[in-house]
């Protein structure tokens, strides 16, 4: 059965899993996008994310469609979520964080889309070329007249997230509630520095490719070509890159074999495991994930049903640590953070759900 989170400081929940939309309208032709979205809400699900980007702006149409053409009684329940950022053509004035451009991106977000008001509107990246001051003035002015509700971070670093949170409290207007990066058990650095900004301040988290491109699905074999019906393996994924980066460390595949085995010994399948460990991560709302059949869609929700056992748990955290480098995310930089009591040993760390150490603790 399908959970419920608040998202961020607000007011309103939403589903432990939410359903992304990139590919709605190319690889996910529509009538399979609208039995997707159907089958989404009619589980419990609502948080439905997007992008004005994605396909091109035809994500956002395929969803407006969807929403004209289904009672609005299912409709209302869906939190939906878009980004403005990113564009196209060779208009210098065509992307960014600029009052002028994100002005544009959203009224034309919000007509394909088909509402008047969006729930969360995220912006897509960073952009330190313009001033944060003109894009929180902005959003402010947005959720002012009634076009946006809250307001989202994404792909931000952690100074990024301070800095937009710092300077929102100090301006007096909305202060971003949540923050999109990519996460996964193969993915897990973001733990270093952007979570513990998140979560000082009260930022939910909504972890982007939470299977690694597939690879956590247990598609793929160390050593192998993938197939080009597969994310790793496709020339025009966006993220294919991302893919074969996964595909070099060792840590990532003994990461993989130890979901796989996880899942062999509870009855589930991969996805649902990596999902599992990820959506009970603290701070964490709901993971994002993808689908382009129905089938997919019902595997990826069959992880609201499953409980990880602290053996699990705990065997999955130990394999897909993050390893560091060096300083400041090394054994130096952890002992230059280390308080020593009064008969000369650490303070104890406090740690995450699974044993991470994390330096905000438990709260």
């Amino acid at each position: 059965m399908m959970k419920y989170r608040k998202l961020g400081k607000t007011g309103i929940v939403v589903s432990e899993l939410a359903l992304g939309t990139m590919y709605f309208g190319d690889e996910t032709p529509e009538a399979d996008a609208f039995a997707i979205l159907d089958g989404f809400v009619e589980a419990g699900g609502t948080l439905i994310d997007t992008s004005d980007v994605y396909v091109g702006s035809v994500a956002e149409q395929v969803l407006g469609r969807w929403r004209a053409a289904r009672p609005r009684d299912l409709t209302d329940r869906v939190v939906m979520t878009t980004k403005g950022r990113f564009g196209g053509g060779t208009d210098p004035n065509g992307a960014g964080l600029s009052r002028r451009h994100l002005h544009r991106a959203l009224d034309a977000s919000l007509k394909r889309l088909g509402v008047e008001t969006v729930d969360l509107y995220q912006l897509h990246a960073s952009d330190m070329q313009t001033p944060v001051e003109e894009t929180l003035s902005f959003l402010d002015d947005a959720v002012r007249a009634g076009k946006i509700h809250y307001v989202g971070l994404s792909n931000c670093t952690g100074w990024q997230v301070q800095l937009m949170v710092s300077t929102a409290q100090a301006m007096g207007v909305q202060v971003p509630v949540s923050l999109q990066a990519q996460y996964s058990l193969l993915s897990r650095e973001i733990e270093w520095e952007i979570i513990p900004a998140a979560r000082h301040n009260g930022l939910s988290l909504l972890p982007w490719s939470p299977l690694a491109g597939g690879f956590l699905a247990g598609k793929y074999q160390r050593g192998s070509t993938p197939t080009a019906d597969t994310r790793a393996g496709s020339q025009k994924d966006l993220y294919q890159w991302v893919s074969a980066d996964y595909a070099k460390s060792d840590r990532n595949w003994r990461t993989i074999d130890t979901v796989v085995r996880i899942a062999k010994e509870i009855g589930a399948t991969p996805t649902q495991v990596a999902l599992r460990w990820l959506a009970d991560r603290l701070g964490v709302a709901a993971p994002i994930f993808g689908a382009r059949t129905i089938a997919q869609l019902h595997e990826n929700l069959g992880a609201t049903e499953l409980v990880l056992s602290a053996k699990a748990t705990q065997a999955l955290e130990a394999v897909s640590a993050p390893q560091a480098g060096g300083y400041p995310y090394g054994r130096f930089g952890e002992w230059q953070r280390e308080r020593w009591l009064q008969d000369g040993t650490p303070a104890p760390v406090p740690v995450m759900a699974g044993g991470s150490a994390h330096p905000l603790g438990q709260g």
